[in-house]
């Protein structure tokens, strides 16, 4: 079974990699609010739809108790509503690569909540490795704005503010996955955070030229979708359960790498060495802090 869930964990990684080239690619044809649109349509949909085969009759059952509804109303605020779009928003900016490299910094983010909040007393690795990592996202950034790619850097400001974003989901999140399990909380917080994106993006969804998109761009709105997104936080989770979040997680950073030398391959992207350094530098960081804690952090796959 671990070897099963290391091949799980490792294609996944391969999947949210290419993911971030096949997004760019679904942007640029569909445009954010519309494919956020087609998205916090389906999730929720797969979601409960899910739910309700694993449940059956106690269905009903899974409803959150209320003294826990102001967290899920949170998580979805946070974790959906606000974090999913501005990841979308800045992988439009940005490029690939970056947003790959960007989001993987949550696990930082995630170590200051609990810090400010009490509930964890940075050490010093910890603290060493998010000045390095902190320091590698500086060199990273200054490679576009000293290029004159002010847009792409500007996306790369956005998607640091969406990594953020997600590991305060993660801190509001954790009492309610100890309660009621990961797909409970994605069902309930969807519930939550998809409305108001739906309304939002609804008049942009029917302004779209849908007709002109082509099929391929449509296979890539499925591969988000249902492939990345949906069946990726399952696959995710299993192997969580079977390998434990601390072994798991070191995994995140294939993510980069791949998506990196797919936007290559696929886009054009290139790279200085100035931004590699950069983004070696971010990653040691990243690592050096998040596993100097007592237990890894999960990352932000978007």
């Amino acid at each position: 079974m671990q070897k099963w869930a290391l091949a799980a964990g490792i294609a996944l990684m391969v999947v949210w990699g290419v993911n971030f080239a096949i997004t760019k690619v679904v942007l640029a044809a569909l445009g954010v609010w519309p494919f956020l649109f087609i998205r916090f349509l389906a999730m929720p949909l797969f979601g409960f739809a899910l739910l309700v085969v694993v449940t059956r009759r106690h269905f009903p059952k899974s409803w959150p108790q209320r003294a826990d509804l102001p967290r899920f109303v949170a998580c979805g605020l946070a974790g959906h509503t606000a974090h999913v779009s501005l990841v979308m928003w800045g992988i439009d900016l940005s490029t690939a690569f970056s947003s790959s490299l960007v989001l993987t910094s949550s696990p930082l983010f995630t170590l200051l909540i609990l810090a400010l909040l009490g509930s964890e007393k940075l050490h010093g690795r910890q603290l060493a490795g998010t000045l390095v990592a902190f320091a590698g996202i500086v060199v990273f950034l200054s490679d576009k704005f000293v290029r004159g790619a002010a847009l792409a850097g500007a996306g790369d400001l956005v998607l640091l503010l969406a990594a953020s974003l997600f590991s305060l989901y993660t801190v509001i999140a954790k009492p309610l996955v100890e309660r009621y399990g990961p797909l409970n909380l994605m069902c309930y917080s969807l519930l939550f955070g998809a409305p108001p994106l739906v309304l939002a993006t609804l008049p942009a969804f029917l302004d779209a030229p849908l007709a002109d998109v082509p099929a391929a761009v449509w296979l890539g709105v499925f591969w988000a979708i249902a492939v990345s997104s949906f069946l990726g936080w399952i696959v995710w989770a299993w192997v969580n359960s079977v390998r434990g979040l601390a072994r798991s997680a070191p995994l995140q950073y294939l993510m980069p790498p791949i998506a990196g030398l797919v936007a290559w391959w696929t886009l054009g992207e290139t790279f200085t060495w100035l931004k590699v350094a950069g983004a070696v530098t971010a990653m040691a960081g990243i690592a050096w802090a998040q596993f100097g804690a007592k237990s890894a952090t999960p990352p932000d796959a978007g």
